[in-house]
């Protein structure tokens, strides 16, 4: 055990020290959050955007309003999709089994629904509903995202790269020739980042919400767990980077190849609603997909981690097979 602290010391100093990364750990995020804050603090809206449930009515021809998006949902969806509503994420729903539709009272755009919808009834007039719920705004939505974002460029860079660094400087080889084991060199590696990730996106996080006062539903422990359980996935996955490659430049470029998707695809700063259904299904391949889709609903919808279960599993699943594919890979040289 004094070998394995040695090392997390060590390895935690060496960032400490190294003040460009621990400033851009710290700096970066919260540049993006403020600004992105700033950039989508408008209260324009250019299209409206209304769920819709049950396949099309020809008698309904708001259905074929060319400045609405209407994204299909299934039945089983409602509860979220209401809930989408509540947050101001949706305009309005629609249910064309049931003849009805809803609205959110406290929407900006409740009106021009309203107004869209009356002038366009068509020979089944629908039943109107309404929901009330506070609007969450896109700071509110976008943070976690950030956090995430933050975290998958910590750790896949903190662990695979720095590994590779030192294969191709000869410290794994010097290591080898000490009595500390494989298992206890890239676990004490592991451990290091985990707690700097962790301690950096707890200052992210409270820093920014002195001044822009972000939503929280749900418990901040579940948050802190989901938050430790997306870390331990991205580790994993930097240490397969880790186990082989012995050219830095080469797995810099792997890890952006891999990074970049992930950046654009697993909902940082869009939503994918609305996208071809490919780009929704190779998103749910990605560790960083369930991390913030966990971490929005805990925050926005105050869910818990039975809520959040598949994502908690998912997460889990994928860092058990990572870190076993990691192990087998492992070579000093």
């Amino acid at each position: 055990m004094k070998a394995f602290y040695a090392m997390v010391k060590a390895r935690t100093m060496e960032f400490v020290r190294d003040r460009g990364s621990l400033a851009w750990s710290l700096v970066f995020p919260v540049v993006m959050i403020v600004g992105f804050a700033f950039a989508f603090s408008g209260n324009s809206n250019t299209l409206f955007k209304v769920g819709l449930l049950g396949s099309d009515d020809p008698g309904f021809p708001f259905l074929k309003t060319p400045q609405v998006q209407f994204i299909p949902y299934v039945a089983a969806d409602r509860e979220a999709l209401m809930n989408k509503l509540r947050q101001h994420g949706l305009d309005a729903v629609v249910d064309t089994a049931a003849k009805t539709y809803w609205i959110n009272d406290q929407g900006k755009n409740t009106k021009i629904v309203d107004l869209l919808v009356s002038l366009e009834a068509g020979s089944t007039p629908y039943q109107r509903d309404v929901v009330t719920g506070a609007p969450v705004r896109y700071v509110d939505w976008l943070v976690p995202g950030v956090i995430a974002m933050n975290l998958m460029f910590g750790c896949l860079f903190g662990v695979g790269y720095v590994l590779v660094r030192y294969r191709k400087n000869g410290v794994l080889r010097r290591m080898k020739a000490t009595p500390v084991s494989a298992f206890s060199f890239v676990t004490a590696q592991g451990v290091s980042r985990f707690l700097i990730v962790i301690v950096t996106s707890a200052v992210v996080y409270e820093g920014t919400n002195l001044f822009l006062h972000f939503r929280m539903d749900g418990s901040y422990l579940d948050l802190l767990l989901v938050t430790a359980l997306g870390a331990f996935s991205m580790i994993a996955l930097g240490l397969v980077f880790a186990s082989r490659f012995k050219n830095e430049e080469l797995a810099g470029g792997l890890l952006n190849l891999l990074t970049f998707p992930m950046m654009l695809l697993s909902g940082v700063f869009f939503s994918l609603e609305g996208t071809p259904q490919v780009l929704q299904q190779v998103a749910q391949a990605f560790p960083l997909t369930h991390f913030i889709h966990a971490a929005r609903a805990i925050m926005l919808e105050g869910s818990g981690l039975v809520q959040t279960a598949p994502d908690v599993l998912f997460l889990s699943a994928f860092t058990a097979v990572c870190l076993g594919l990691a192990a087998w890979l492992f070579k000093w040289e």
